[in-house]
């Protein structure tokens, strides 16, 4: 009786030593992911600034500047946004 306890308990240590390693794998591959999420849209927005500055010769302006400048234009932009250009689904 005492042996098959003990293989029991044994086994519930395995088991509960696999969950953790499961857990950490699962763990692991979350931050992984949102780790490249992260880097993707730090590389999209640096591109984005970029644009930014080359076609509104924004380089000189400061970030309050530049949101100003686009707070004049963005009415006007969006408004005549052509529709392949809008996130609007049911235009796609």
């Amino acid at each position: 009786m005492t042996d098959q306890y003990q293989k029991l308990l044994d086994q519930k240590s395995r088991l509960a030593q696999k969950i953790e390693r499961e857990d950490f794998k699962l763990r692991q591959s979350k931050y992984y992911e949102n780790r490249q999420a992260r880097k993707a849209r730090s590389r999209r927005l640096i591109q984005k600034g970029a644009l930014l500055e080359k076609y509104f010769q924004a380089d000189q302006l400061s970030v309050e500047q530049t949101e100003e400048l686009l707070k004049i234009f963005a009415d006007y932009v969006n408004e005549h946004k052509p529709n392949q250009l809008k996130n609007d689904p049911a235009n796609n």
